[in-house]
């Protein structure tokens, strides 16, 4: 994309409203436009960030099984008078009527419906388990909206539902997602310590979320140092093998990891005092456990293998997909602006040309864009150096190219890492191969 040609507003003046590093920065950015109180407009580069975070999503969800569906946002009132959650829920769900008078309510989770359709299409226990998932905006209408996406009213979540036999299968079934969370928040660049917690208004017997570190969290968090040390990617453990999942729950017994609110001062006092971490965390995810609350009070059932009925066991797991665009940036930033990870960044690297119009730089910077129009944000405006860096460190892009009129004469451009702010001055064929543009 050629910046001269992009729909990319950044702004110079810090937004009065906005009260957290990762408000400002989306909005001073270009990623969203505020339309009503926590309901936000997703500009072309946010919505990059938020379809790659969906992408690693969808691919660490359908390596362990997971089969994605796209359930609607509004439902019928009537299946969650089935489940006893319609008048329970609270004033956050947004009721509404259609023409003909039937009471519709917009979506704040889906466990109903997800319990119906599979109610309605599985009859035996051979054809379980299933795991359904799906990624759909959803509406809480919050009491008091703020802090940006990390606290709107509406908001894109991923949440997924699995179906087994027992109570056994089931709890292999929360411990195989919780491992795919790990990876999930490893890819997206995050440090993220699940921390047992209350099953609130969904309800169930387990229960863990999803804290992203952060000065700015909500909660107060209390964990071990181990926590730290676990490389998901490389630690081998499969999720298909039940020996792996059993290592995992003994990981999650015996290192700490608790929010202010179920922080045990017996248990922290255990913790050697070197081993101790604190801080605040941002929740991202959050993953239950509740057995047959749903499949009973709706009346699902499947024959098991001696004919006899039986209700399924069910679990909830989601992420916040808009919410991590903000916690990651809450994570990840500095005082020029946002630090991408490179798999989330809207693109690979911008390419900064200093002297447009002139006919090496503009040859040069044709021919490096040419390389990947896609994956490369093209500054090709006319405006002074100054104005181009510090928007390039405003936009948070993992490598900046910078093409000057005295490198181009010699073949050489210049590689900026935003995360550790280091430049090289690099004949062009390198600094490409380096960016895996060769």
């Amino acid at each position: 994309m050629r910046l001269s040609q992009a729909f990319q507003p950044t702004l110079k003046e810090v937004p009065a409203e906005a009260q957290i590093a990762s408000h400002r920065l989306m909005l001073r950015a270009g990623l969203v436009r505020q339309t009503s109180s926590g309901i936000y407009t997703w500009l072309p580069a946010g919505l990059r960030v938020l379809r790659n975070i969906a992408t690693i999503v969808r691919q660490e969800q359908d390596r362990i099984g997971g089969q994605e569906i796209l359930m609607p946002t509004v439902q019928s009132a009537d299946l969650w008078r089935r489940s006893g959650r319609y008048d329970a829920y609270g004033p956050e769900m947004l009721r509404l009527e259609d023409r003909h008078g039937r009471e519709m309510l917009y979506g704040p989770t889906n466990e109903e419906m997800v319990t119906d359709l599979f109610g309605s299409t599985v009859k035996s226990y051979r054809e379980l388990p299933k795991m359904l998932y799906h990624i759909q905006w959803k509406f809480r209408d919050e009491v008091r909206p703020r802090f940006g996406v990390m606290r709107g009213r509406e908001f894109y979540m991923k949440d997924g539902y699995s179906f087994d036999l027992s109570y056994e299968d089931a709890v292999s079934s929360y411990y195989r997602i919780m491992l795919s969370y790990l990876k999930i928040f490893r890819r997206l660049g995050v440090q993220a310590v699940p921390m047992a917690a209350d099953t609130g208004p969904i309800g169930g017997e387990l229960s863990h979320e999803f804290l992203v570190l952060a000065p700015t969290g909500e909660s107060e968090v209390f964990y071990d140092a181990g926590w730290d040390e676990i490389d998901w990617d490389s630690i081998g453990l499969d999720p298909q093998k039940e020996e792996d999942l059993q290592k995992l729950r003994e990981i999650v017994k015996t290192t700490y990891s608790a929010t202010d609110e179920k922080h045990d001062l017996s248990a922290w006092e255990a913790v050697p005092e070197d081993r101790r971490r604190g801080g605040r965390g941002i929740e991202v995810g959050h993953i239950f456990y509740f057995g047959t609350k749903y499949t009973e009070s709706m009346d699902v059932e499947v024959s098991g293998a001696d004919g006899a009925p039986l209700h399924p066991h069910m679990g909830s797991y989601g992420i916040g997909v808009s919410r991590l665009v903000g916690a990651i940036i809450e994570a990840s930033h500095d005082e020029a602006g946002i630090i991408w990870p490179e798999e989330v960044a809207p693109y690979r690297a911008v390419l900064l040309n200093l002297r447009p119009g002139d006919e090496l730089c503009d040859q040069l910077c044709e021919s490096i864009y040419s390389r990947d129009p896609e994956g490369l944000l093209y500054d090709d405006r006319s405006d002074r150096a100054g104005v181009k860096f510090n928007d390039a460190d405003l936009m948070g892009h993992p490598w900046q190219i910078i093409v000057g009129p005295r490198g181009a004469k010699a073949g050489m451009v210049e590689l900026k890492h935003r995360a550790s702010g280091e430049r090289s001055e690099l004949p062009l064929d390198e600094a490409l191969a380096k960016l895996g543009l060769g």
